[in-house]
């Protein structure tokens, strides 16, 4: 007896695309990682947008980038707006951060990530190049375990009793700027850790995703936006929570958001506020990292590092990739 297995034209589709994704953030990393170490970090985030766009434009979506790398006046390229794909498929929002980490590629320092999400048409939060405010831990526990406005303190104690430790045994990942001290301190104050992040927040987010391997229970801060958004994404397809609000201090940050849709100033997301709907999320490290390792360029071959993640299935992959058509990556 003959069985064949069929798949519903839609998940096809993600599944292909699943594949897909993977290979514009590889070429992006590759891009990027080629600049590592030569202190030029525009240089190195054009070529990772360059490539981006390249592949992006080859997929068989309509495509139109929600999160990019600013508005149309301020950037070439994959700005917000921007049509993307050979305009047949399904319509897809996209967000992109070519080169999360700029500093760290010029630097060749550790962390720097080529990463992208995609989600059905009209369902990523359109958020403007503004600052965020956000808190986030992983998955397996109650719903508002913490909070966005209750002090860093009380965040600690909150999860360390819902983890069953004492908040001695709990590390919280902040980003390492003056207008953090608080935060660092407040944590500090319980017995909690505190690991420094110089740049990098999309993966800092995702690090507290996976605490038995990453050993980080909690994130706190303040950071971009757009990088708010993917980790949001990223967590959407992996569990865990988040809570987010924009910081608009300006009229004209205010104007902008509501013109981006955004009715309330005020409010304050949730992962599923911020990606309703499916969603893919893919990362290639470009500098070695605890979350990926960086791209190594070999005599014939090119090794790559990507995670790959599915809101529908919860599938992550880590795809190790040896790349021996090296034209792919556009040498000249």
């Amino acid at each position: 007896m003959s069985t064949h297995i069929s798949v519903p034209p839609q998940l096809l589709l993600e599944r292909i695309l699943t594949l897909e994704i993977v290979r514009v953030t590889e070429r992006a990393a590759v891009s990027a990682a080629r600049l590592r170490g030569h202190g030029n970090e525009k240089a190195a985030d054009q070529a990772a947008v360059d490539a981006m766009r390249r592949e992006l434009n080859k997929l068989p979506i309509e495509g139109t980038i929600v999160i990019g790398e600013g508005e149309r006046d301020e950037a070439p390229m994959l700005f917000i707006g921007e049509r993307v794909g050979i305009n047949a498929g399904p319509q897809v929002d996209i967000a992109v951060d070519p080169l999360e980490g700029t500093t760290l590629c010029a630097k060749n320092m550790p962390g720097a990530i080529a990463t992208m999400a995609m989600a059905d048409g009209g369902t990523l939060l359109h958020a403007p190049d503004v600052y965020m405010q956000k808190i986030a831990v992983g998955p397996g526990y109650a719903k508002g375990v913490v909070e966005l406005d209750a002090s860093p303190a009380d965040n600690v104690h909150r999860l360390a009793k819902a983890k069953g430790v004492p908040p001695s045994a709990i590390t919280v990942l902040v980003l390492e700027r003056l207008r953090h001290a608080d935060i660092i301190n407040g944590v500090r104050s319980t017995g909690a850790a505190v690991r420094l992040i110089t740049d990098g927040d999309v993966a800092g987010v995702i690090h507290c995703a996976d605490p038995d391997n990453t050993g980080v229970d909690m994130y706190i801060g303040t950071g971009g936006a757009p990088e708010g958004v993917l980790a949001a994404a990223a967590l959407r397809c992996i569990g865990g929570q988040m809570q987010c609000r924009l910081i608009l201090d300006n009229e004209e940050q205010r104007e902008r958001a509501h013109k981006m849709g955004v009715s309330d100033p005020r409010m304050i997301y949730g992962i599923e506020d911020m990606v309703k709907g499916d969603c893919l999320f893919a990362a290639t490290g470009v500098t070695d990292g605890s979350l990926l390792s960086g791209v190594k360029f070999r005599k014939d071959v090119i090794q790559t590092e990507t995670v790959v993640m599915r809101s529908v299935t919860g599938t992550v992959r880590y795809i190790k990739a040896e790349h021996r058509q090296l034209e792919k990556f556009h040498l000249d």
